[in-house]
């Protein structure tokens, strides 16, 4: 019997691997995410606000293929508002995606098509079903990195535009340093 060794490890929460990918999201690239528009202009823009490290091992596109990543969301406010991702709904708008908690604490935000937003939290070992037809985005409440896992269909492609344009419908702010869903 032939054992092959993979080329891609996941371990301790981090992918690597030839065939991972690395993104790297800064402050200054997410101008328009946050609300305080002039505490974000005062803040480190080379500041980085998270990463993403993707497995990618079949084309995008790929009908039945999956990818794997894993978003080191750094803690941090603009404002009152914390750090999060930029957020997106998929470009085949009916593919669904699996998110899963690995270190920290924060928050999920699922808005669906009528704008009708909902949190969960997240923790390590918090699991999550994003269903298709449904915007997503992540933000750290707490003081240390929040580290989740994503599966999701090669096909579904981002549409981050959407959100760009709209936004979400609900904000996570600090209030008496507890997050608060507004």
């Amino acid at each position: 019997m032939e054992v092959v060794t993979p080329v891609t490890i996941f371990q301790n929460a981090l992918l690597s691997g030839a065939e991972v990918v690395r993104s790297v999201k800064l402050l200054s690239q997410l101008k328009g995410v946050f609300e305080d528009e002039a505490a974000f202009e005062k803040m480190d823009g080379d500041q980085v606000v998270y990463e993403v490290d993707a497995w990618l091992p079949v084309a995008e596109g790929t009908e039945g293929g999956l990818f794997f990543g894993l978003t080191h969301l750094y803690p941090g406010t603009v404002g009152d508002e914390y750090f999060m991702t930029r957020g997106h709904v998929h470009a085949v708008e009916n593919r669904a995606e699996y998110y899963w908690g690995l270190e920290g604490e924060g928050l999920l935000l699922l808005m669906d098509s009528n704008r009708h937003t909902r949190a969960e939290r997240m923790f390590p070992g918090s699991l999550h079903y994003i269903p298709g037809y449904t915007a997503h985005r992540v933000v750290n409440t707490g003081d240390s990195v929040l580290r989740f896992g994503a599966c999701w269909p090669s096909d579904a492609g981002h549409n981050y535009e959407v959100i760009d344009k709209n936004g979400f419908s609900r904000r996570v702010k600090s209030s008496d340093n507890e997050p608060v869903l507004l």
